[in-house]
């Protein structure tokens, strides 16, 4: 039985998890195998021997090797352990701002200069945000720290100097303007205006919402388990379905932002009556849409925005 990432279920209980070892003279792939009692032992293994595989590449290759190279390597190894929105993230930042910066140099060639020089392109040039520098930042500190640990080689020793953040003040809504968007949303209620009440009762994500199937709604004990998020990834991730293919983005679930969003959150009377509502059957259809497929994120912001409009609320957002 197959169950994603090359790992399958052999017919005496086992899993075996397959890697690529190499290529053979016609260019044909060589594969290596790892065996465990369950799914997550046998990747595991699969992942420590392709990072076994890649340390003895870099170690006889490293002197040779461009930063761009150890860029993508650094991306290799670490995707199986990475969300897919995570592992997006980092493949755009390292694609879009680290590799034209730093890419065609030796990574022993970077100095504390450059960095301070990048930041400042970033800033100025780019005009990204204090929060996005810093995180660009911190994946560079990562990738140097890789390139020491698996080639061997001492990197002199860098300075990172990181921008100061400012603590944003939370946009929320006063009581008036929760009342005036309350009485929009009651009128000709539909699965979008649920969804938008939703989130103004109970807190929860935009994602989080579009992503609640009937299963995660309990009312004998009156709960919402919040165990996933939807959200648009670039189609590079890996996971585009066959009738998304001419997209260049494609929606997934996964799981929340962090381990703490995995919660369970009452069941409110007024959350409780509308869920009955807008009830159906089938325990794996959304509960926005009523089908097995996920409503879009996108189209409930527009929602929002166009309830806001009615009710002259401005900068405002889930």
């Amino acid at each position: 039985m197959a169950r994603g990432e090359n790992v399958f279920q052999r017919k005496d209980g086992r899993f075996e998890a397959r890697y690529i070892k190499g290529r053979k003279a016609d260019g044909k792939l060589i594969y290596g195998f790892c065996y465990g009692r369950t799914y997550e032992e046998a990747r595991e293994k699969a992942v420590r021997a392709r990072e076994k595989l890649e340390d003895e590449s870099i170690q006889r290759n490293g002197r040779e090797s461009s930063f761009s190279h150890f860029c993508d390597k650094w991306l290799f190894t670490n995707k199986p352990r990475l969300k897919a929105s995570s592992y997006e993230k980092y493949n755009a930042n390292i694609n879009k701002y680290i590799k034209p910066f730093f890419g065609e140099r030796f990574p022993w060639e970077i100095t504390s200069e450059d960095i301070d020089a990048f930041t400042q392109t970033l800033l100025y040039e780019k005009k990204l945000s204090v929060k996005t520098v810093r995180s660009i930042l911190t994946l560079l500190h990562s990738l140097l720290s890789y390139v020491g640990k698996r080639s061997g080689e001492r990197l002199p020793d860098l300075e990172i100097t990181y921008p100061k953040a400012y603590k944003k003040n939370v946009r929320v809504l006063d009581e008036k303007e929760e009342e005036a968007l309350t009485e929009v949303l009651a009128q000709d209620m539909d699965s979008c205006k649920f969804g938008i009440y939703l989130a103004l009762r109970t807190g929860m994500r935009l994602g989080e919402i579009c992503a609640l199937r009937w299963c995660d709604i309990s009312f004998e004990t009156s709960t919402i388990a919040v165990c996933h998020t939807a959200q648009r990834l670039p189609k590079e991730s890996g996971s585009l379905p066959e009738d998304e293919g001419h997209l260049k983005t494609v929606l997934i679930m996964d799981s929340p932002k962090s381990d703490s969003s995995l919660r369970t959150i009452p069941l409110m009377p007024d959350i409780d009556t509308l869920c009955r509502r807008f009830y159906t059957e089938n325990p794996d259809a959304f509960i926005l849409t009523g089908t097995e497929r996920c409503l879009d994120p996108r189209k409930l912001q527009r929602h929002l925005k166009k309830c806001l409009q009615e009710c002259g609320i401005e900068d405002a957002h889930f």
